[in-house]
């Protein structure tokens, strides 16, 4: 019985280091997805997304919302990597998801992505 074991373990350990883990920013969940709407003044494109200038509506302050991604159909119709909609005041549909990858240590990382679907303008 112990030549049993004896022979199962190292076979079983050469199979467990074969298994190949997951790549560090393979999206593994995505928690949720939702389709929302805001009102904004377009305040132009930076490296990292598409900023509109909003107010909330409860106090009346003032916040700026990044956006990362802008569906192909709105690029087509508002090109807003030109200064030719800076200050325009638009309707804003988006959905946000948050991704769910793991970091290079094991460990869950959220992160949310903010995507334009439909500009209005107004």
């Amino acid at each position: 019985m112990k030549t049993k074991y004896i022979t199962l373990f190292p076979m079983l350990c050469l199979f467990l280091m074969s298994v190949k883990p997951l790549p560090s920013n393979m999206a593994i969940v995505q928690k949720s997805s939702q389709e929302l709407k805001i009102v904004g003044v377009y305040d132009g494109h930076e490296g990292y997304g598409y900023n509109f200038i909003s107010t909330h509506k409860d106090d009346g302050s003032e916040f700026t919302m990044t956006f990362q991604k802008v569906d192909e159909a709105v690029i087509k119709e508002y090109d807003l990597d030109a200064d030719l909609f800076l200050n325009q005041k638009f309707e804003v549909t988006y959905t946000l998801k948050t991704v769910v990858t793991k970091d290079e240590n094991g460990f869950d990382d959220e992160n949310e992505v903010y995507t334009i679907t439909r500009l209005k303008a107004l």
